[in-house]
């Protein structure tokens, strides 16, 4: 590997940082969870500076920048706060397939919306029945004339409920074998008729982006809302987890950094027994481990994202990365409440947040699991 961060690349990472720490303040992003809201105001503000859609082109409203920039952007974001960086940078997970495979027209319409933060998308593979599993739908898209009827239902889809448009993947060939060469990824628009969204309630963190059930009743699309071509949705999919995956990979960066730093200050300041407990070597080796398994995983996500922008993306790096760092957000996070002790076991501390939010990242996108089979697939060759 062979780079380290340019000089506009540590000023974006700066930016960020200093728009975070203006803009997230606690008792907001208190509010916004246990409203479990949207922060709509907060994201258009975000996109107005050039923090959401960073790597859209600049023709289609973006900075033209690459993954490097965004996983940047959300690494400082939620090492400020991880409940109300989520949904910005969830807003636009996914939405690189429109760039890389969509037509003209398609980038046009849908990339300015992101770009200016007027909307936002979600993607919409997960289904009731099969989880993790994409090589398995029941969700179809049948031809019909100059339409596809779309039925089926999709499952834990962060943001729908406030989503301007889907990304689908669907069965469009009930006949192929292996089923996933017959899927494709539609492009769907909210309040096309057939759609109905539900709430799952009761979800652990993350509440400010909401996750739903999305349910499709013979929904009719055009053939213009086929993203790329029939039939490759899956392979497309894949692609696209090189890249969201890394950006998960960011926010459990984010996440052990921020939980690393808010250890310290309070080990440095809360004093037992007459003395500051960072002076106690159990406190001490318990902060040296967090930093060291922080680093490891930042330089693994950056390296993955790099990759990514050399034109050479690596899904054993990619999913090296989220595994990685989804563990370390969650053992750094741990360790982090374990220093504040009683005190961090409540809402209003910060480490309450991290450690539910930083359970996920084990599960979505794609489980600890589903890593480890892409990595030991890729090993065996």
């Amino acid at each position: 590997m062979d780079f380290q961060l340019t000089e506009e690349q540590k000023e974006i990472k700066k930016a960020a940082r200093e728009f975070a720490l203006k803009e997230f303040e606690k008792e907001k992003s208190i509010s916004f969870e246990l409203k479990e809201e949207f922060p709509w105001e907060l994201y258009k503000k975000a996109a107005q500076l050039g923090f959401i859609g960073v790597w859209i082109p600049e023709e289609y409203g973006g900075q033209g920048y690459g993954a490097l920039e965004s996983v940047l952007i959300i690494e400082e974001f939620t090492r400020v706060d991880s409940t109300l960086s989520y949904p910005l940078w969830a807003a636009e997970a996914g939405l690189e397939l429109i760039a890389l495979f969509g037509t003209e027209e398609q980038k046009r319409k849908y990339l300015p919306i992101v770009a200016r933060g007027e909307g936002v998308m979600a993607q919409a593979y997960t289904e009731p029945d099969h989880g993790s599993d994409i090589t398995l739908l029941s969700t179809t898209a049948k031809k019909d004339g100059d339409e596809y009827v779309i039925n089926g239902v999709k499952t834990f889809i962060t943001g729908a409920s406030y989503a301007s448009f889907f990304i689908v993947l669907c069965q469009t060939n009930p006949e192929a074998k292996p089923p996933y060469r017959g899927q494709s990824l539609f492009i769907i628009d909210k309040d096309t008729p057939g759609i109905d969204i539900s709430k799952l309630e009761g979800k652990m963190g993350l509440k400010t982006a909401t996750t739903c059930e999305v349910s499709f009743d013979n929904v009719r699309v055009p053939k213009d809302a086929l993203l790329g071509e029939e039939n490759k949705g899956f392979y497309y999919a894949l692609q696209g987890f090189n890249i969201s995956r890394v950006k998960v990979a960011a926010q459990g960066v984010g996440l052990a950094q921020g939980a690393l730093d808010r250890a310290l200050e309070y080990a440095k300041s809360r004093e037992q027994f007459g003395r500051r407990i960072a002076d106690f070597q159990a406190i001490q080796h318990k902060l040296a481990d967090m930093a060291v398994k922080t680093e490891a995983a930042r330089l693994l996500t950056y390296k993955a994202a790099w990759q990514i922008d050399q034109g050479k993306p690596d899904p054993m790096l990619s999913a090296m990365a989220k595994l990685l760092a989804g563990k370390v957000a969650n053992e750094v996070v741990d360790e982090a409440l374990q220093i504040y002790g009683g005190y961090g076991y409540y809402l209003e501390n910060e480490i309450e947040r991290y450690y539910r939010d930083a359970r996920v990242i084990r599960i979505y996108e794609g489980t600890d699991e589903i890593q480890k089979n892409t990595i030991a697939r890729l090993l065996i060759g």
